[in-house]
């Protein structure tokens, strides 16, 4: 009897040492578990790169085009160079197809997306420099139109860039507007949307101011711009998402520019574009 009781007593004793241990090692367990999952964070590499691969629209004046020389140039592409010298990167220009640009930025085919490229509406979709310069969305008619406002558009065709800023107002804020239009039409670039509207083939362009300002000194008897603007918003450097230092490291740079005076120079080289250092909104 003595016996069985001992044996009962130390069985229950033994359970509960293993019990205790179990539990032991589940909360430990726990705790290497929480605290690995507090401290582990990804580092972010995005500035560790030796070429800057800049993706841009070839035919986007003044920000990015091919020159009478054939080669690649355009106020952005200048200032992506002296970026990346002063930091002693590589530069390499990437013509790309604008409906492709996100597929390419998030696969590292380039490294950016720099070429008059509106923040505003975006910011969920990428990381963004601090914006550089100020923009707007615009309508430009003919000269001899008759066109003098964006009521008098009721009625009339008017065509836009593929998946552009212009394009987002005109389906967002300005649906109304959009609505009176006989049609919104898209098309892959904007110097062939202004042969269209040289041609009579539709009646007004949305675009970028910059964009205006550009077609407009080019052939300042042929166009006009309405008084009214669809929208105000400006032009940053996009990245993808999370590459935060990388987008820190382009900003830096572009206000050391501003300091120095460069980029007033680069300013004032494509003034007859249309590009002016009013516009600049990097301080």
């Amino acid at each position: 009897m003595k016996k069985s009781r001992f044996l009962v007593m130390l069985l229950a004793a033994m359970a509960l040492v293993c019990a205790l241990a179990l539990s032991a090692c589940g909360g430990t367990a726990s705790s290497d578990d929480t605290d690995s999952t507090d401290t582990t964070t990804a580092e972010d590499t995005s500035a560790d790169i030796t070429t800057l691969t800049v993706g841009f629209d070839q035919a986007y004046p003044p920000y990015g085009f091919v020159g009478d020389d054939g080669e690649f140039t355009g106020f952005d592409l200048d200032l992506a160079a002296e970026v990346a010298e002063r930091n002693g990167w590589e530069v390499a220009y990437e013509p790309i197809d604008w409906d492709a640009k996100d597929t390419l930025l998030d696969s590292g085919a380039i490294s950016c997306i720099w070429n008059g490229f509106t923040m505003e509406g975006r910011e969920d979709d990428y990381t963004f420099s601090e914006p550089y310069m100020l923009n707007g969305q615009v309508v430009v008619v003919k000269a001899d139109s008759g066109i003098e406002s964006l009521e008098d558009l009721a009625g009339k065709t008017v065509i836009t860039q593929v998946d552009s800023a212009a394009l987002d107002v005109l389906e967002g804020d300005q649906a109304d507007l959009a609505s009176t239009f006989a049609s919104l039409e898209q098309i892959g670039e904007y110097n062939t949307a202004f042969m269209q509207l040289e041609s009579g083939a539709v009646d007004a362009v949305a675009c970028d101011l910059s964009i205006a300002e550009y077609q407009m000194a080019a052939k300042p008897d042929a166009y006009v711009q309405l008084p009214e603007m669809l929208s105000e918003e400006h032009y940053a450097v996009g990245f993808k998402k999370g590459s935060e230092a990388l987008a820190d490291k382009v900003t830096e740079t572009l206000r050391e520019m501003d300091e120095d005076g460069t980029i007033e120079e680069l300013c004032n080289k494509y003034a007859e574009y249309g590009i002016s250092y009013e516009n600049w909104v990097l301080e």
